[in-house]
């Protein structure tokens, strides 16, 4: 019985990085070493990436949220503190689009909030 080689495994698991590393400059993309290693460091800053993306987006409504209830008479420490008295359980993403999209409604968001307060 012959031996069993990794011939077609092997060569599947080096195209897919290789294919992975598809664009990266030099060695990086055509040796197959070199292409573990950034696809490997690739794939660590798509992770961190993934959660920082959360951490911006965060920070945008909160910009987005403070400057509507500013327009409306009230910061947004104070508006946070008066929706969640008043029971109101939307989001901040949801708030930020509300403020966007719909101002009148928004306004409704901020009275409700301050009748609570």
């Amino acid at each position: 019985m012959p031996r069993a080689k990794r011939g077609f495994k092997a060569r599947r698991r080096r195209n897919r990085i290789l294919k992975a590393a598809k664009g990266f400059r030099g060695g990086r993309s055509r040796m197959f070493r070199r292409a573990l290693e950034a696809v490997h460091h690739a794939w660590m800053h798509m992770y961190t990436s993934r959660k920082g993306l959360k951490r911006v987006m965060r920070r945008l409504w909160i910009v987005r949220l403070n400057a509507a209830a500013r327009l409306s008479g009230m910061s947004y420490s104070r508006f946070i503190e008066g929706i969640g008295k008043a029971g109101i359980a939307l989001d901040r993403k949801v708030l930020s689009d509300l403020a966007i999209f719909d101002p009148t409604g928004f306004g409704q968001v901020v009275a409700a909030a301050r009748a609570a307060l």
